[in-house]
């Protein structure tokens, strides 16, 4: 990813793109009868802590007859997409920039719907031990800020902030990234293994109830209110099954807009009648609401 790109600008093109492509794929592919669902299995990685768009969707109905097969968790949004590519699950979500980028290498994927975004109840902020002498972006030369991967979201961000406040190409390459696991971000920070450490949504919650940490800067106050990701399906499942991927694409819609129309405490109440349930090998999850525009976390 061409990190000297504007975060936003990359957000753009994809969107663009989703109201161009659609999720049409070859007529003669499939079976469109009365438009049902060809293939009513769909693979995917979930996100720890997080309860997914499809998840909502598919608890809520959306999907119709399509079920969700969890094949196991993923931390971040590239290796999310890389495996819906080579068909490994069915569907992935990253970053903007990302699935530019997985598409320009020549992946045969599509991106058929947004699912997170920023707005002033959910983003993703950038925290210090509260006593820190990181005041400024230029403090972080020489520091290390804790990721959960590269050459996605948060890494966009922070090169965003540095370059806005000043920092050179050549300055902000002592920046130093450090990969770590989201549930491990907090304990990393708080110990002084890294300097600095990405948070979102329920982490960040955690994070800051706890006490003892500092906002440095998050990506609202940078770009505002913005969709940053999106949903890909590879081209062959589209041409094979254009019903399929178009309930699923209408589906998330759908569960976006039932998240940002209904009350919180539903929300939350909903979230834990779907973990409920959730097969005892899954990672252990706690509810995060605003998928709608949800903190990217492994994007």
């Amino acid at each position: 990813m061409k990190l000297h790109q504007p975060l936003l600008s990359v957000a753009a093109a994809v969107v663009l793109a989703l109201t161009v492509t659609g999720c049409g794929g070859n007529a003669q592919a499939g079976d469109q009868t009365a438009g049902q669902a060809e293939v009513k299995e769909l693979r995917y990685q979930g996100s720890a802590n997080n309860v997914g768009l499809p998840e909502l969707a598919a608890d809520l109905g959306y999907l119709g007859d399509i079920k969700l097969n969890w094949v196991g968790n993923t931390t971040s949004g590239p290796q999310d997409i890389q495996s819906a590519a080579t068909n490994q699950t069915d569907f992935g979500g990253a970053f903007a920039g990302a699935v530019v980028k997985l598409i320009e290498a020549g992946a045969p994927v599509t991106a058929v719907v947004n699912y997170y975004g920023e707005d002033a109840k959910t983003f993703n902020g950038f925290y210090v031990k509260a006593d820190s002498a990181i005041k400024t972006a230029r403090d972080l030369i020489g520091k290390k800020i804790a990721v959960n991967t590269l050459g996605a979201h948060s890494e966009a961000v922070i090169n965003t902030y540095l370059s806005k406040n000043g920092l050179s190409q050549d300055e902000i390459k002592q920046v130093q990234l450090v990969v770590l696991a989201p549930n491990d971000t907090e304990e990393a920070v708080r110990r002084g293994q890294v300097d600095v450490g990405s948070l979102g949504g329920v982490l960040q919650d955690h994070a800051v109830a706890a006490g003892g940490l500092r906002s440095l800067f998050n990506d609202y106050e940078l770009f505002g209110t913005f969709a940053g990701g999106q949903y890909v399906l590879r081209n062959d499942f589209i041409a094979k099954n254009p019903n399929t991927a178009r309930i699923f694409a209408t589906g998330v819609a759908k569960a976006i807009k039932w998240e940002t129309e209904t009350p919180r405490d539903q929300v939350i109440a909903r979230f834990k009648k779907i973990i409920a349930p959730a097969d005892a090998m899954r990672a252990p999850r706690t509810c995060s609401t605003g998928r709608a525009l949800a903190s990217p976390t492994t994007a």
